[in-house]
């Protein structure tokens, strides 16, 4: 099972919502949408139930290599209409939910190998949309997903890699502060590297949405610093780019 929706969660789901309406306002996504693939926790499930209920999201698929909680409630609102995935990971009454009616799930779910769901060739032909949660995201929009002061494992990476790396847009998302806003996980440098930056499109915290397409890494770190950093942290931020 995973905690409760917090404001924070959905001011990050709220976030990534608003910023893949924007682009379909302007024709960078179309109007019948793309693809979705996510990572697995809190900030995901409110994620993806944020673009479940946003009015002007049509109805979704989801080409995924892990599924959870909140894409069963999803499907069964015909918000998502179709998921493939590699492998499930639900809470006990989520996955009562589906076996007690596999006829409605067996027509909208399909499990892949991971050689298949994690395809690079596959994942650029359908034009995924990545969304996958970070620990701590560096000035220069490097992401480290797996490790805690750069040597204790936090969880493993899995296939978020595969994903970033060959997405239409590639989405990272976090809190802007962790241990009741003791520690800032906007950073001058992360301390490990699973995403570089060169995968990294988007940032996105509960304060805002940080697009990084195109900017050279002075122009990264200020929108970085502007749009996601929290505020307590954003004076220190700004000093260490004073002396990049």
């Amino acid at each position: 099972g995973f905690d409760p929706a917090d404001a924070c969660t959905e001011a990050i789901g709220h976030n990534v919502a608003e910023f893949l309406v924007s682009e379909m306002r302007l024709g960078r996504i179309p109007k019948t949408f793309l693809p979705l693939q996510s990572g697995v926790g809190n900030i995901a499930n409110c994620v993806l139930g944020a673009l479940g209920s946003h009015p002007e999201i049509p109805p979704f698929e989801m080409f995924t290599e892990v599924l959870q909680d909140s894409v069963v409630g999803l499907l069964e609102s015909e918000r998502c209409t179709f998921a493939s995935t590699c492998a499930l990971t639900l809470s006990s009454d989520s996955m009562k939910s589906v076996t007690r009616n596999l006829n409605f799930f067996r027509s909208r779910i399909v499990m892949r190998p991971q050689e298949i769901s994690n395809h690079p060739e596959l994942v650029r032909r359908l034009g995924i949309v990545s969304m996958n949660t970070a620990i701590e995201i560096d000035l220069f929009g490097n992401v480290n997903s797996t490790h805690v002061m750069g040597r204790q494992m936090m969880n493993g990476i899995g296939g978020s890699g595969d994903f970033t790396r060959n997405a239409y847009l590639s989405i990272f998302s976090c809190p802007s502060t962790q241990k009741g806003g003791k520690i800032s996980t906007i950073v001058p440098l992360v301390a490990h590297v699973d995403h570089s930056e060169h995968s990294v499109q988007i940032v996105v915290t509960e304060h805002g949405v940080a697009d990084l397409r195109g900017c050279d890494p002075h122009d990264r770190a200020r929108v970085i610093i502007e749009k996601c950093a929290d505020p307590e942290y954003k004076g220190l931020l700004r000093d260490y780019l004073k002396i990049m």
